[in-house]
């Protein structure tokens, strides 16, 4: 998306980004550290990190000329598509989102719990790193990963370039599991403690 700005009798032409796929998982990041500045910084900062606007131009528009640009990126943000994407690629590498979560192991889980309880928003490399592992075999959209190893350093660097949209419709379908998960877990726990009390 191109903005014009006129500034001293001079129209210059910068880039917005066009669409919420265009932000990536480590811009994400630093709009989310954003959120807790001062709103003038916050909108000078997310205006910054999502166009080819320099922070001196920024800092002269009129709060109108902000309040349109904010305006769009929220748009663009609240249109996104929230499909999860099974597939990704990054710099031509293939990745699959775990194929079956019912099948997630311990250490998976309790890695993508160690991260969640250490803050999620700065472990979202890590957590996509777990989820999203290199396709090791491929036919008619069923795919096999790579088993899980815990050693996810490496790919977590690869995940900050995933798009923000991948991210969030990722972590959306995996709360949904986990809180199902839960409730099943409990459930089965329950029963147990029943017919524990019985005998």
């Amino acid at each position: 998306m191109k903005v014009k700005i006129k500034k001293q009798n001079k129209t210059k032409e910068f880039k917005l980004i066009s669409s919420w796929e265009e932000v990536n998982l480590d811009t994400w990041l630093k709009l989310i550290d954003f959120h807790s500045s001062t709103k003038s910084k916050e909108a000078e900062e997310t205006i910054a990190a999502l166009s080819n606007i320099p922070k001196d131009l920024i800092n002269q528009l009129e709060l109108k000329d902000v309040a349109i640009i904010m305006s769009k990126i929220s748009e663009l943000q609240a249109g996104q598509n929230s499909s999860l994407k099974r597939i990704i690629e990054i710099d031509g590498n293939r990745y699959g989102f775990h194929p079956n979560l019912d099948e997630i192991t311990l250490g998976e889980y309790a890695d993508i719990e160690t991260f969640i309880k250490n803050n999620i928003e700065k472990n979202l490399p890590e957590l996509m790193a777990i989820l999203y592992r290199p396709i090791v075999e491929e036919k008619n959209k069923v795919y096999t990963i790579k088993a899980y190893d815990g050693n996810i350093s490496i790919r977590a660097e690869e995940m900050k370039k995933m798009s923000a949209e991948q991210v969030q419709s990722a972590l959306v379908f995996f709360w949904g599991f986990v809180s199902v998960l839960l409730l099943t877990l409990e459930s089965f726990l329950t029963t147990q403690q029943k017919e524990t009390n019985k005998q």
